[in-house]
């Protein structure tokens, strides 16, 4: 077994973290991914739409100033969602009016992303992760931080959200 080192643990949380995020959609319909529990719930597909653009625009925009996969490979357009926001802050309004596309199609680009930027976390070095660095709402802090608690903390609370509300369309939880 290699050494566990900071960046191997960090890819290896968030590659559980988009898998789940895979799994969560992959049996569902349309209508299940725009599910919302409440009217003032926001979509299952939100929930994973805001993990996958978090993480997309954490490791390639935040960190590097690189075009996220999202834009790269224009699914802001493909989907006719939001070209920059992708979830914090966004009016409650605007976030219970997306539409998302067939789960099979969602899954693809969360598959996109896995797989650009597990990779690069589990290259990053120590030095590169006590990078400190600008991460809107939560302000200056160490990559490691901003991929420990924007990425995996705060992307696992809204992927068991997800869980719950799969239980809540009669499907299976994720048992996470």
């Amino acid at each position: 077994m290699a050494e566990p080192t900071m960046s191997a643990q960090l890819a290896l949380m968030t590659r559980r973290l988009l898998q789940n995020c895979v799994r969560a959609a992959e049996d569902l319909t349309r209508d299940q991914l725009n599910y919302r529990a409440s009217d003032d719930a926001n979509s299952l597909g939100f929930d994973l739409w805001h993990v996958v653009r978090t993480a997309d625009n954490v490791v390639h925009f935040v960190f590097e100033r690189e075009p996220p996969v999202w834009l790269r490979d224009g699914y802001h357009d493909q989907w006719e969602l939001p070209k920059v926001a992708q979830g914090t802050g966004m009016d409650p309004a605007e976030a219970h009016a997306l539409v998302f596309p067939e789960p099979a199609e969602f899954n693809r680009y969360t598959s996109a992303v896995l797989d650009a930027i597990v990779p690069r976390i589990e290259a990053m070095d120590e030095d590169y992760l006590s990078v400190i660095t600008t991460v809107r709402p939560w302000g200056e802090v160490p990559r490691m931080e901003a991929l420990w608690q924007v990425v995996v903390a705060h992307g696992n609370g809204h992927v068991g959200r997800t869980s719950l509300a799969r239980t809540l369309l009669g499907k299976d939880d994720l048992g996470i």
